[in-house]
C-alpha cells in the first residue's frame, strides 16, 4: 500500500474503528471484529481532516497582535492573522513569562476538559497540566460537568466514592438477581456509546437488553418517554422536571406510613433516619410528605407513587438515578433522596439490588470493573492551591476577589490574566454563553489548541492547530473497559502542524524549561514508555502484556476485568460494626451532621424538597411555561466534530432539532421542521421543531452540542441560529455544597420564526490574513 493510501486501527471515546484514508483525507470507517454494537459516530471520521475548517498555520487575532495583551470586547470579531511557527512559539513564551513575573502562576487558568483523545500519552488534560507545573503551576478546576454534584455528595454519603462505583450492582449481577429497576431519569442508550479513554466493545445496553430478556421489570422516570430503549419494555413515568425528589420522598412516606420498610438496615446501617421519619412526617415544617403532597408537585398521580413505593418494597430492586438529575438546582438531593429511598426499600446490600447512579450515563457505567491496568503521562506537582468548581469559570473571570462556598470551606476567586485551554469547548459545556461572552473578554491573553475553526479558535488570541488522533501513536484504555487498544496514525498532519506535545516542547525549549517538560523523550518514546509502566501496572493485577513491538502488530489487547469485591453495602448489612463505611458514622448518613454544619440553606443535612430557581410550578412558568431538557446529542460526543456528516444528519437545513409536545406544538402554531426561536431573558437561538407524543406537555427538548454562532459574532445576546440549548440554561451552583453546574433547571418558550432564517454559519473560518507585516 504507497503513501497515498492507508489504512489503521484507532480507538476513541465513542469505539474502535478500522480506518482508511486516500491522499491524506479519511474515506472509510468501519467497526472493529469484536465490538457487537459499533457507534456510527465514528462516519464523522470521513473528510474531516482536510476539511476547509481545517487550522493549518498558527494563527493570532489581529487586535492582540497589533495592541497586545489586554482586555478586550473584540475576541469573536477580529480578523485572524497568520504567523509563522517560531513567531507564534515565541509569543507564547514571552506571554507566559511575563503573566507569570508580573502576576505570579495564580493568574494562569489551566483550562481543559479531557475529551480531546483518548490516548494516554496524547491526553489534552495531561499535556496541558504538566505543560504548566513545569512553568511553576497554574489555578485549576476541580470536579466534572457530568456529574460534579455526586462527586461531592456521595463521599458525605456512603465515604467512598470510588468504592461505591466499583461495587454496586453491575447489570449481570441484575440480571441474575434483580427484579426491578426503578430508573429515575431513564436510560438513555445514545450516552452508552461514550467511555472516557476509549470503548473496544460496546456491550452496556446489550446487558439491559438481557436484564429485559431474564424478565427483569424496568420503570423509567423521566419527561421524556425515548429516553429508554423499547427493548426493555419499560412502563413511562412521565414527571415533571426537576421534581424527583418530591416524588422520591412520598415513596418514602408511604413506605413508612404503612409500616413496611426496610427497618433493620436504616436502624442498623445508617444514621439519621429518624430525622428522616420527622421530615415525611411533617414535623419541622408543618407538610407531610404524602403522596398527594407530592401529585400537585411532579404531576405523578397518588396512587402511581403508593404503588410504585409498594412495587419498589416488594422485590429485589434497584433504584438508578442518572448523572442528568445532578446537573439541576439543588442537584445533591436527587441522589440524597434516591439513597434513602432504596435504604427503606429493602435491597441494599443485596444481589442486583439497592442504588446505583448513571447506569446508562456512560458506557463504563456498572458493566465490569472500573479500575485501570494502564499508566498515564505524569502530570508533576502544582505548587499554586488556588483552585474553581469547575462550572464556575464565569464567577471566576467576572468576580476576581470576591469568596466562595465549596464543600464546608470558603475560597477566594483569584484574578486570572491568562487562558491556556486545550481539549475542550467551554463555548459548548458552560452555560448562560451571553454571560460567559462578557466574562472570556475580561482575560489580557487567550491561547488554544484546535484542529478546526469551532468557537474556541475563533474566541481566542493566539491559535496553535494541532494533528487529530487519527495522525499520531498512541495507546488506549477506557475507565471500566476491557481492551487495551493500539492508536495507529492513519494519516499525516498538514504540514508543520504539531501534536500538543510538539507544541508545548517548543515553546518550553523557548522558555529554558525543554529538558523539565520532555525530559528528554519524543512522542513516540513517551508512548512506548507509558506502555511500559502499563505492563508493569498490569501485571500487579495478574495481566501479562506483550512486548511493544507485539502489541503494536495485535492492536488490541482483550483484559476481562472480574469482580473482586462483594456487593456494595452487603457487608455493611452482614455486620455494621465488623464492615464500617468511610463516614464520619461508619454507616449511610441518611442525615449528615458534617453537612448540616455547613449551615447551607440551599443544602441541609439530610434529603429535603427545595423548591428550584425555575421550575413548572414557578411564578415565571407564566412567562416562560416550557421547561428546557438539553440532552447528550445523537451523532457526536458533546460537540466534537459537530462538522461531520454523522452530526449533521441529525439537524434539519443545518439547525439543531427540537422537539415538542404536540399539543404544545399546535397551540404556538409550530409545525414539524418548522425553524422556531427558543427563548428567555438570558438569550434566545433557533432550531427546526420535531413534534411527539413521548415528550410530556410543558417540556421542550434540545440537545447540547451545536457550535456556538450568534447572529453577530462576538456580539453578546445575539440570536444564536444554530440550535446551541446554554444560550439559554442558568448559570448557578447547584448548592453552596458543590458549585455543580444547574443546566437542567431552566425555563423557556419557543414560536415561530418569523422571516427568512438566517444562514447558520457555525463552521465557515473567520477572516484570515496573510502576508501581514512582521508575520515571520
Amino acid at each position: 500500500m504507497g503513501q497515498s493510501a492507508r489504512e489503521g486501527y484507532t480507538t476513541s471515546h465513542w469505539g474502535s474503528y478500522r480506518v482508511a484514508t486516500e491522499n491524506g483525507e479519511v474515506t472509510d470507517v468501519s467497526g472493529v471484529k469484536h465490538d457487537p454494537d459499533p457507534s456510527p459516530i465514528g462516519q464523522n471520521y470521513v473528510g474531516i481532516l482536510r476539511d476547509s475548517n481545517r487550522i493549518r498555520q498558527p494563527m493570532v487575532r489581529r487586535g492582540w497582535l497589533e495592541n497586545g495583551p489586554g482586555t478586550t470586547e473584540r475576541r469573536g470579531q477580529d480578523d485572524f492573522v497568520a504567523v509563522s511557527w517560531d513567531k507564534a512559539f515565541q509569543l507564547i513564551a514571552d506571554e507566559m513569562q511575563r503573566v507569570r513575573h508580573t502576576y505570579s502562576n495564580e493568574a494562569i487558568f489551566g483550562g481543559s476538559y479531557g475529551w480531546g483523545s483518548a490516548g494516554r500519552f496524547h491526553h489534552a488534560q495531561s499535556q496541558v497540566h504538566r505543560f504548566l507545573n513545569t512553568l511553576g503551576g497554574y489555578t485549576r478546576s476541580v470536579n466534572t460537568y457530568s456529574h460534579a454534584a455526586e462527586e461531592v455528595i456521595l463521599p458525605h454519603l456512603v465515604g467512598d466514592r470510588a468504592w461505591f462505583q466499583r461495587y454496586v450492582p453491575r447489570w449481570s449481577e441484575i440480571a441474575e438477581h434483580g427484579q426491578f429497576v426503578l430508573a429515575f431519569g431513564g436510560l438513555p442508550r445514545r450516552s452508552v456509546q461514550i467511555n472516557p479513554g476509549g470503548v473496544g466493545a460496546h456491550t452496556n445496553g446489550l446487558w439491559q437488553d438481557e436484564c429485559a430478556k431474564a424478565g427483569v421489570e424496568f420503570t423509567v422516570v423521566t419527561p421524556t418517554r425515548a429516553d429508554t430503549a423499547e427493548t426493555l419494555n419499560a412502563s413511562w413515568v412521565p414527571i415533571r422536571p426537576n421534581t424527583d425528589v418530591a416524588l422520591m420522598l412520598a415513596m418514602c412516606h408511604t413506605l413508612l406510613v404503612t409500616d413496611n420498610y426496610d427497618k433493620y438496615f436504616v436502624e442498623n446501617c445508617c444514621v439519621g433516619f429518624d430525622k428522616v421519619a420527622e421530615y415525611l412526617r411533617g414535623e419541622p415544617d408543618g407538610i407531610v410528605k404524602n403522596a398527594k403532597w407530592a401529585e400537585t408537585i411532579t404531576g405523578v398521580g397518588a396512587q402511581t407513587i403508593h404503588d410504585l413505593a409498594l412495587r419498589l418494597r416488594s422485590v429485589r430492586s434497584l433504584v438508578s438515578v442518572t448523572w442528568s438529575l445532578q446537573r439541576q438546582h439543588h442537584g445533591e438531593m436527587p441522589y440524597w433522596a434516591g439513597i434513602t429511598l432504596a435504604a427503606m426499600a429493602g435491597s441494599m446490600g443485596k444481589p442486583g439490588g439497592g442504588f446505583g447512579t448513571g447506569y446508562s450515563s456512560m458506557h463504563n457505567s456498572h458493566v465490569q470493573d472500573r479500575q485501570s491496568v494502564a499508566a498515564a503521562l505524569p502530570q508533576g506537582t502544582n505548587p499554586v492551591s488556588a483552585f474553581i468548581p469547575v462550572a464556575r469559570i464565569s464567577d471566576l473571570l467576572l468576580h476576581p476577589g470576591e469568596e466562595f462556598n465549596y464543600n464546608g470551606q470558603s475560597h477566594t476567586y483569584p484574578d486570572i490574566k491568562l487562558v491556556y485551554w486545550i481539549g475542550g469547548n467551554p463555548f459548548h459545556h458552560h452555560q448562560d454563553l451571553n454571560r460567559f461572552v462578557r466574562a472570556w473578554q475580561r482575560p489580557e491573553t487567550i491561547i488554544v489548541h484546535e484542529p478546526f475553526w469551532n468557537p474556541m479558535a475563533k474566541y481566542s488570541d493566539i491559535v496553535l492547530p494541532v494533528a487529530t488522533s487519527l495522525e499520531r501513536e498512541d495507546i488506549a484504555i477506557g475507565m471500566g473497559d476491557r481492551w487495551l487498544s493500539y492508536m495507529e496514525p492513519v494519516a499525516d498532519a498538514p504540514e508543520g502542524v504539531l501534536t500538543d506535545y510538539g507544541n508545548f516542547s517548543e515553546i518550553a525549549a523557548r522558555m529554558g524549561l525543554e529538558e523539565e517538560f520532555t525530559e528528554g523523550r519524543t512522542a513516540q518514546e513517551w508512548v512506548a514508555e507509558i506502555y511500559e509502566r502499563t505492563v508493569e501496572k498490569a501485571g500487579k493485577s495478574g495481566f501479562e502484556l506483550p512486548t511493544f513491538q507485539d502489541f503494536r502488530q495485535q492492536k488490541a489487547i482483550d483484559l476481562v476485568m472480574k469482580s473482586t469485591g462483594p456487593t456494595a453495602f452487603s457487608q455493611l448489612r452482614a455486620d455494621p460494626n465488623k464492615h464500617p463505611l468511610k463516614t464520619p458514622s461508619g454507616r449511610v448518613e441518611l442525615y449528615s451532621s458534617t453537612i448540616a454544619s455547613f449551615d447551607y440553606e440551599d443544602c441541609p443535612g439530610q434529603a429535603v424538597w427545595l423548591e428550584p430557581a425555575e421550575w413548572s410550578g414557578a411564578a415565571l412558568a407564566k412567562k416562560y411555561p416550557l421547561h428546557l431538557i438539553s440532552p447528550q446529542p445523537d451523532g457526536k460526543l458533546h460537540s466534537q466534530m459537530d462538522h461531520g456528516s454523522e452530526s449533521r444528519r441529525y439537524k434539519v437545513d443545518g439547525r439543531t432539532v427540537a422537539i415538542l409536545n404536540r399539543n404544545d406544538a399546535e397551540q404556538r402554531g409550530i409545525f414539524q421542521d418548522q425553524v422556531i426561536r427558543i427563548f428567555n431573558s438570558r438569550g434566545a437561538c433557533l432550531a427546526a421543531a420535531k413534534l411527539s407524543e413521548d415528550l410530556m406537555p410543558g417540556v421542550l427538548q434540545l440537545p447540547t452540542g451545536a457550535w456556538y454562532n450568534p447572529q453577530v459574532a462576538g456580539e453578546v445576546g445575539s440570536l444564536e441560529k444554530h440550535g446551541n440549548p446554554n444560550v439559554l440554561t442558568l448559570d448557578t451552583g447547584t448548592s453552596n455544597l458543590s458549585q455543580g453546574p444547574s443546566s437542567h433547571t431552566t425555563l423557556v418558550d419557543a414560536e415561530p420564526y418569523c422571516g427568512t432564517p438566517p444562514e447558520v454559519t457555525a463552521f465557515a473560518q473567520p477572516n484570515v490574513i496573510y502576508n501581514f507585516p512582521d508575520s515571520n
